[in-house]
C-alpha cells in the first residue's frame, strides 16, 4: 500500500487553513437580523458573532412592564446569534468537509 505523500498532505492542509481564514474574515462582513414582539425589537449580528445593533420601537417601552421588553431583547438576540452561528457553520463546514479525503480526518479543528 503506497504511503501518503506528506508534502501533498501538508500543502492541502495549508490551503485549507488559508481558505478557513478567508471565510472567517468574510463572516465579519455578513450580517443576520432577528426580531421579536412583531418587530418591536430588532437585533443585527455579524457572522463572527458580534452584535452590531439593537433597535427598539418606542412603543415597546412600557415603564409598567420592563420585563416584557427585556424578554423581547433577549429573544431577538438569541435568535440572531443562532442565525449567525448557522451562517458560520454553513460557510466553514464546506471547507472543513475537505479534510475527509486528504487523510486528515482526525485533525479536529476547534470550533467546528
Amino acid at each position: 500500500m503506497p504511503q501518503p505523500n506528506m508534502q501533498q498532505i501538508l500543502k492541502q492542509a495549508q490551503k485549507m487553513q488559508q481558505d478557513m481564514l478567508a471565510a472567517q474574515e468574510a463572516l465579519k462582513d455578513e450580517v443576520v437580523e432577528a426580531s421579536a414582539g412583531g418587530g418591536m425589537v430588532t437585533v443585527k449580528v455579524t457572522g463572527d458573532l458580534v452584535v452590531k445593533s439593537i433597535t427598539i420601537d418606542p412603543e415597546a417601552i412600557d415603564p409598567e412592564d420592563v420585563e416584557m421588553l427585556q424578554d423581547m431583547v433577549l429573544a431577538a438576540t438569541n435568535e440572531a446569534l443562532r442565525s449567525a452561528q448557522e451562517l458560520a457553520s454553513s460557510k466553514l463546514g464546506g471547507i472543513a468537509g475537505g479534510l475527509g479525503g486528504g487523510g486528515l480526518g482526525g485533525l479536529g479543528l476547534p470550533g467546528l
